[in-house]
């Protein structure tokens, strides 16, 4: 591993959950089924210079102290130059969650991040407000990004600020199972991301088709749909004390350059 770091010469390292990993950007030629924003803003990265190497950690369903017990050592292992990292989502969906705890923790991880001399990129959480069934959180959600504001200050860390992205409360952009953002949403994150790190890029938003307002009945029907299909699960699996990534690996666990580069550049 030690020869496959330094190898480059700067070092990406994607850290958290299913948001990172990329779950919504279906594509079969990419680890797990997913590519997702991470993966675009390699891409990116590594287009205009080859010296990057990138890797993925993230895994779907990880809550925030799995994500900084599983992830930040093998992240910081990889001498990155460059992390992102959203956590707590996950645990801001469960009945009961002391913020102040938990965000005390990601405090920490993030220092840990720093101190390895890595530059952080911290995101705020999505406002879940135009949600039927996930606006109860927007509160939690709220209370959670002003802490890691004051995480992303004492550490002078960047922030995605998800919370103030608008264009998400557009329904376009996110899969059918309203939980996780489509290729658009993905390749619009990327591109925000991108912004962040005032890096230039050559990604183009796809713009979204119109879509006919549905009639009550064909709302509720639906919804009775979605509910079936992915509510149900979803609750199915924590009232199991299951999760989607129980039995999944980290796409990208060594820093590469992802497959979408790998015909045109080469580490």
């Amino acid at each position: 591993m030690g020869e496959e770091t330094t190898a480059f010469t700067h070092r990406y390292v994607a850290l958290g959950d299913s948001f990172t990993e990329g779950v919504g950007d279906w594509d079969p030629r990419s680890p797990n089924g997913v590519r997702g924003w991470a993966d675009r803003v390699a891409e990116q990265l590594i287009l205009a210079d080859p010296s990057w190497g990138y890797a993925n950690l993230a895994i779907r369903g990880r809550k925030m102290r799995q994500i900084l017990a599983e992830q930040v050592d093998a992240a910081l292992a990889l001498k990155p130059t460059l992390v992102t990292i959203y956590a707590g989502a996950n645990d801001i969906l469960r009945p009961s969650i002391d913020l102040d705890a938990l965000l005390a923790e990601y405090d920490a991880g993030i220092a840990r991040l720093r101190a390895g001399g890595a530059a952080v990129v911290l995101f705020t959480g999505f406002d879940s407000s135009k949600s039927a069934v996930f606006a109860k959180t927007r509160g939690r959600t709220a209370i959670y990004n002003e802490l890691v504001r004051e995480i992303a200050d004492r550490h002078d860390a960047e922030i995605a600020d998800y919370w103030r992205m608008r264009e998400f409360q557009n329904w376009g952009y996110w899969d059918v199972d309203r939980m996780h953002m489509a290729a658009a949403g993905h390749t619009l994150m990327a591109a925000r991301v991108l912004e962040v790190l005032k890096s230039a890029h050559s990604i183009e938003v796809p713009e979204l088709e119109a879509r006919p307002a549905a009639t009550r009945l064909a709302q509720l029907r639906t919804d009775a749909l979605w509910a079936r299909d992915y509510l149900g699960p979803w609750v199915g699996r924590r009232l199991r004390g299951q999760s989607s990534g129980d039995t999944v690996t980290s796409k990208y666990p060594e820093l590469t350059h992802p497959v979408w580069t790998r015909e045109t550049t080469s580490p």
